[in-house]
């Protein structure tokens, strides 16, 4: 293979590389081969160097909640003559000049197929949608910075380069004004603005946004293919809007024609798969014959496929591969033809600063002059400025078209490829810094269900990780005895962790109530979920049911239901148990990041939480649709947790089909605190006696509370075991009926009772404590559903144990206990009032 003109940096235009058709792949190095002199194994290291850079990098700036985007681009450069290409030796091993090719060819098939999915993803009837405002914000967020980019083409423009100076005004004002859509929804997600009302309008006018800067691409890359003639532009144009019209006309009912020819559920055949993806490379070489870009063609090929199960097997079978292994490639060539060297003076570096400067401000500008007109605060309007200039792949495409039409310099390029990195870097921490959105903390006092009036309504938070938890919570919540005297609202919140795959993202955009089917794994699951809810609130009484989409990182994901608990002002969190029930009656950890958000929430909980292990609650019998008898049985020790299991379950009991009966352990010695304390004259002691004394008290009013109230309630069976350690303690468990499908107990957190000594040395989940984890593990003889209750327990100077609304009132927490007295009175007792 002859390299003619050998160039130490890759740089010159007029190098003639002679490829010999031979050398694809190596005779191995046994036979003295360099593989390096091959093209495929050559292709294979770079891509590895790619995509492993760009990994390494994704880790490192995770931290700084920087997206993916900036560490490919990051990536380029770093391999690319800015920084290890610098070593000519490096350069001309690794990336030579007969490799950029193959390289070339690989990254834009990409593209080719990334443009496609990005198509398939985005939904023209969401624009259509997008209110005035977005759709003002957008325009707004486009004029100016182009405006900004024209005048500034004619300070960059050099006259001897034979193009025209609107080809190269196009180009730039593209460049400056576009906003990458999915990039913006991915900071959106990490800085967890995504649900509130500047995210929306944010989303939406990104959307508008990306849909202007094609049209504008499409155009500067026909004006830009042709020097002189304008006519050429002209046809380049008209077919141009010939082929979005075949498409639309031609090859959407063909697809269309496909997806009823597959029945409902079943997956579609290879055949139509295989079509699918050839079209996207025949309209990339419609396109490219035209004189568009190939990327133009996969991008409406894509926008024509309709939304639903076809979509969402794309997107499937592509995604991973092209966005993970092919899309860097893209990235990284950028990168690989930044040369940061060939900006040589200082003014040229002033320069840079102005334009990202100017640029941003452009945007800023705009958008803040139409936030202003509708009326947002101007910090507001400030944010969604700074969030507009996000920059990702367009950005990059357009550029690159730009550099290979000889449109930009290299030195145009590599300040272009910069400002778009500096400007979308920037974004995550002045977001961070300037827009603090006000946490309206509401003191609220209804925080545990022991404090809730009985006639009032009872707020109930639900999370949900698959539509596997769905049945048992709606049965739960039937038996949490919703009536029109105390209704129950629940806030069903699906958690979805936050991925890289940016379609995750479009769950949130996608409105659901239009009817559409989903368009991805996630969206369905939401769907299903939703409608499971929805079903329950119409067939049920007294039920209100506001579902809620949570999209965050597992480690921070404690943070949206934490605060959401706190904005919807709950009274009780209910959240699935991290193992599930396997077909045998085992017990399997799903996922152990659940696992984690489940002990932040429990850490970080503004009011009682419920951790349900889930083993079906589907009830003894069915005697109606809508009547399940359900046997519950709730284990008392004392202290908070267990008086908040037990006002739950006394709640439940007041359930015509519900049968409830509470065993309460006592401890067989005579005097629990000295049991557990040691000598009671120790003046150390005191005040943990005092503490413990005023524990004692509350469990015994709240149990003869409960007693005097249930006497004459035949479904309700209070009993007493006198135990005098944990084996005890568990041999009586064990001893329980198997009648029970609901076990409701208390974590028993910070209460050290000698009745459960011992129990917690082995337990397997300590956040269930000692005797859920008890119930909940494998070995249990009785595979029944059990609930693990929290009680929320102020945390405030003046906030006593009973946790008094308001401070200096310490009364109150005995008035707590008559509170619960006003309760009506139990069916049993309706005798009496006659």
């Amino acid at each position: 293979m002859a390299e003619a003109l050998p160039t130490s940096a890759n740089k010159s235009d007029d190098t003639i590389v002679c490829y010999a058709p031979t050398m694809i792949t190596t005779n191995g190095v046994w036979q003295g081969d360099n593989p390096l002199d091959y093209s495929l194994p050559l292709f294979i290291l770079q891509l590895t160097m790619v995509v492993v850079t760009t990994r390494v990098l994704v880790f490192l700036f995770k931290p700084f909640r920087q997206p993916r985007v900036i560490s490919e681009i990051m990536g380029g450069v770093i391999l690319g003559p800015s920084v290890l290409g610098r070593n000519s030796r490096f350069a001309n091993t690794l990336f030579p000049l007969r490799s950029v090719m193959v390289l070339e060819t690989m990254a834009n098939v990409g593209l080719l197929y990334f443009m496609f999915l990005v198509g398939v993803e985005m939904d023209i009837s969401v624009i259509r949608r997008t209110g005035k405002k977005a759709l003002a914000i957008a325009i707004a967020g486009m004029v100016l910075p182009f405006i900004i980019g024209a005048c500034f083409s004619f300070i960059l423009h050099k006259k001897d380069e034979g193009m025209t100076q609107g080809t190269f005004i196009l180009f730039l004002g593209v460049a400056l004004s576009v906003t990458a859509f999915p990039v913006l929804a991915r900071i959106l997600a990490e800085l967890k603005l995504i649900n509130t009302e500047i995210g929306r309008i944010a989303l939406s006018s990104a959307l508008v946004n990306d849909m202007c800067a094609w049209i504008l691409l499409a155009l500067a890359i026909a004006l830009a293919e042709n020097h002189s003639t304008s006519l050429a532009s002209l046809w380049v144009i008209m077919s141009s809007v010939a082929f979005v019209a075949f498409c639309v006309l031609i090859v959407r009912p063909i697809i269309s024609w496909m997806i009823q020819r597959t029945p409902e559920g079943e997956s579609f055949s290879e055949f139509h798969i295989c079509i699918i993806l050839t079209g996207v490379m025949i309209s990339g070489f419609i396109t490219d014959a035209i004189g568009t870009h190939s990327v133009f063609g996969a991008f409406v090929f894509g926008l024509v496929i309709p939304n639903g199960p076809l979509g969402v097997t794309l997107i499937e079978k592509l995604e991973d591969f092209v966005s993970g292994l092919l899309l860097p490639l893209f990235f990284a060539i950028s990168g690989l033809k930044t040369d940061v060297t060939s900006i040589d003076s200082i003014g040229t570096w002033g320069f840079l600063m102005l334009i990202i400067f100017l640029a941003c401000a452009g945007k800023i500008a705009g958008t803040l002059l139409v936030a202003m007109y509708y009326q947002m605060p101007v910090h507001e309007g400030f944010t969604l400025g700074l969030l507009m200039n996000t920059k990702g792949l367009v950005e990059m495409i357009v550029l690159n078209v730009g550099r290979d039409q000889k449109v930009l310099d290299d030195e145009s390029f590599a300040i272009m490829v910069i400002v778009a990195v500096i400007m979308t870097g920037i974004i995550t921490p002045v977001v961070t810094s300037i827009y603090k959105p006000a946490r309206r903390f509401i003191p609220y006092k209804r925080r545990t269900i022991q404090r809730s009036k009985p006639d009032a309504e009872l707020r109930v938070l639900v999370c949900i990780h698959t539509p596997r938890n769905v049945p048992t919570i709606i049965n739960l919540l039937e038996a949490s005895n919703p009536t029109k005297k105390s209704p129950i609202c629940v806030y069903v919140l699906h958690l979805v962790e936050l991925t890289g795959r940016a379609s995750a993202m479009l769950i949130v955009h996608n409105t659901r109530k239009s009817g559409r089917p989903a368009l991805n794994r996630t969206q369905a699951q939401s769907d299903h979920i939703i409608n499971a809810f929805e079903n329950y609130e119409q067939h049920a009484g007294c039920v209100s049911v506001q579902p809620l989409t949570a999209i965050s990182p597992y480690s921070t994901m404690h943070e949206d239901i934490c605060n959401l608990a706190e904005d919807k002002r709950v009274a009780f969190i209910i959240i699935p148990f991290h193992k599930q029930q396997t077909v045998d009656g085992g017990m399997e950890a799903t996922n152990p990041a659940f696992r984690m958000v489940n002990q932040n929430v429990l850490a970080n909980a503004p009011c009682s939480v419920g951790i349900l292990v889930d083993r079906g609650l589907n009830g003894s019998t069915r005697l109606a649709a809508n009547q399940v008898t359900h046997h519950i049985a709730v284990i008392f020790f004392g202290g908070p947790d267990d008086r908040e299991a037990l006002s739950y379950a006394w709640r439940m009991s007041d359930h015509p089909e519900t049968s409830l009966t509470v065993l309460r352990f006592i401890s067989g010695d005579d005097d629990p605190a000295e049991q557990s304390h040691g000598n009671p004259n120790n003046p150390r002691m005191l005040t943990v006696e005092t503490d413990d004394s005023m524990e004692t008290q509350l469990d015994e009013e709240l149990i003869n509370d409960f007693r005097t109230q249930t006497t004459n309630d035949e479904s309700v069976v209070y009993n007493e075991k006198l135990v005098n350690n944990g084996e005890e303690t568990v041999a009586a468990i064990r001893s329980m009926d198997n009648i029970h499908d609901l076990f409701i107990v208390g974590r028993g957190q910070g209460t050290i009772s000698p009745l459960t000594a011992g129990l917690t040395d082995w337990s397997e989940c300590p956040e269930l404590g000692a005797i859920g984890d008890l119930l909940a593990s494998s070995d249990f003889a009785a595979t029944v559903s059990v609930l693990v209750v929290q009680q929320y327990i102020g945390v405030g100077p003046n906030e006593g144990i009973g946790q008094p609304d308001s401070p200096g009132q310490p009364d109150e927490q005995f008035s707590n206990m008559q509170n619960m007295s006003r309760r009506p009175p139990p069916r049993g007792q309706n005798v009496f009032n006659i």
